[in-house]
């Protein structure tokens, strides 16, 4: 904090007014449901973004990250449209923020974070709430998180232009230490469901696999359109309205299989949620471990997001004892999570960097997840 707070003094010649940070997360189970109105299970990492933030006498927005060099990016008048690199993450909140009707002057900002980049684990997001959390404090606005969080969103999905849906925004803004969050995405319910591992001896690992393939972001917007369509055939408001039960009677009526796919996947994913909340609240963390492989299975043949790298760590995971194992964010890259018992996590660890290694790849990256807080003012 110290750091970021003295960088942003040499930057800007003044003290800043605050420091905030925000969350990057990690999704549990319920892939690619958020934009169907459906169900989702992430919690917050440890892995933060901190910023500094000061205010201007002006309507501009001033933006310094730590991981880039050069001096900060100046916004005049933030609007859509424009383009400012990875400032426009900062300067879209301020936009949605005014536009919504809220008195936000200019700022400076430094910014640095430890949430890994194009690993899946929504790090824009966190730059995102950490902005609209300082934004908030600092004009007081006196938005809930919840309404800073779909703030967010729109920012991302209309200055920013990427179509994500609310479960990154609301994990960084509305998560719990030790707990995974249960939201409806529809109406925006939210449980906080305990989630401990290491009180009954297991451990999430976060497998990095440091690859990002190109074509993924007009793929996610493939996928969505299809969703859409599917949505449409069947005569529903969203795939979310079709019933489990009721999947093979609904995969008769679709004209291809592309959508039956994507169909069987939103329908299998928002029951495999229901399931895991029933084991946490059971007491039976051990169990889910299955429902997480079947969902990998799902992303990989039904909806088709996951490549050769995020197969290998739940290929070879598995196969090492792991208990489950699936890929975690958008797909066609970043990461994937695995659950193991804490006696086995070195093994599993160990047997998945050497598969990479025969096939020669790049190593990946492995932390272990512990669930953390959301969004907070540190001073």
């Amino acid at each position: 904090m110290a750091d970021v707070a003295e960088e942003f003094g040499r930057l800007y010649g003044y003290a800043p007014e605050g420091v905030w940070e925000a969350p990057g997360r990690v999704n549990l189970i319920g892939e690619h449901t958020d934009y169907n109105d459906g169900f989702v299970m992430p919690f917050a990492l440890p892995h933060t973004a901190v910023a500094a933030f000061g205010r201007r006498t002006d309507t501009a927005v001033r933006a310094h990250s730590a991981d880039l060099p050069g001096e900060p990016v100046v916004v005049a008048e933030p609007a859509p449209g424009t383009s400012a690199g990875w400032a426009d993450y900062v300067a879209s909140v301020v936009w949605a923020l005014r536009e919504a009707g809220h008195e936000v002057g200019g700022v400076d900002v430094h910014l640095a974070s430890t949430v890994p980049t194009g690993a899946g684990l929504s790090s824009s997001a966190a730059l995102e709430v950490v902005v609209a959390l300082a934004l908030n404090d600092l004009f007081g606005l006196g938005l809930e998180r919840q309404e800073l969080a779909t703030l967010c969103q729109r920012a991302e999905n209309v200055y920013v232009g990427a179509p994500t849906g609310i479960m990154d925004q609301t994990a960084s803004a509305c998560c719990t230490a030790g707990h995974a969050l249960f939201l409806d995405t529809r109406d925006l319910t939210r449980r906080q469901v305990p989630f401990d591992l290491a009180a009954v001896g297991l451990r999430l690992l976060v497998v990095d696999t440091q690859v990002k393939h190109a074509h993924s972001e007009g793929e996610y917007g493939k996928r969505r359109a299809g969703c859409e369509a599917g949505a449409a055939e069947l005569g529903v408001t969203a795939l979310r309205d079709v019933p489990f039960t009721e999947l093979p009677a609904a995969l008769d009526r679709l004209s291809s299989a592309e959508i039956r796919g994507l169909v069987r996947h939103i329908v299998t994913e928002n029951h495999r949620v229901e399931r895991v909340i029933s084991l946490l609240d059971a007491g039976d963390v051990r169990g889910i471990g299955p429902v997480l492989v079947e969902g990998h299975a799902s992303l990989r043949d039904d909806f088709r997001v996951s490549c050769p790298e995020l197969d290998l760590v739940v290929d070879s995971a598995v196969a090492a004892g792991a208990l489950g194992a699936r890929m975690t964010g958008g797909g066609f890259g970043g990461s994937a999570i695995v659950l193991v018992e804490e006696a086995a996590a070195g093994q599993v660890e160990k047997a998945v960097l050497e598969a990479f290694a025969s096939r020669g790849l790049r190593e990946p990256r492995v932390f272990t997840a512990v669930p953390g807080a959301g969004a907070r003012r540190l001073r």
